[in-house]
């Protein structure tokens, strides 16, 4: 897969603009199943997270990413649990320090997963 097919460039540079492409490469049934389990969902985001770390993204980088994550699944995707309800609703009466500041938390919030 070539580089413009991915959010990070091989030197390491973030184009937060290219996640929602990323995002709507995954599959249908993929996304069901990351979305159907919350728990699933943190641990997928945990393996994710450490990627990025992996690769030298900082914590503002990540929660960068988290927000235009979060984001498109509050426009995109219908939640699959309550946990997912819950983050979409306050995600919708969020300002956009309050989004950003949120998505700090679910990164944070991921890495806290076992």
């Amino acid at each position: 897969m070539s580089e413009h097919n991915h959010a990070v460039n091989k030197e390491g540079v973030l184009d937060v603009d290219k996640v929602d492409d990323v995002i709507d490469r995954i599959s249908d049934s993929r996304k069901d199943n990351i979305l159907s389990d919350f728990e699933f969902f943190r641990n997928y985001l945990n393996t994710r997270i450490n990627l990025g770390k992996s690769i030298g993204l900082n914590d503002e980088q990540l929660a960068l990413t988290a927000e235009k994550v979060a984001g498109y699944l509050s426009e995109n995707e219908e939640p699959r649990n309550r946990e997912e309800k819950l983050l979409q609703e306050l995600w919708k009466v969020g300002t956009k320090a309050e989004q950003h500041s949120l998505s700090h938390l679910l990164v944070k919030l991921a890495q806290s997963t076992s």
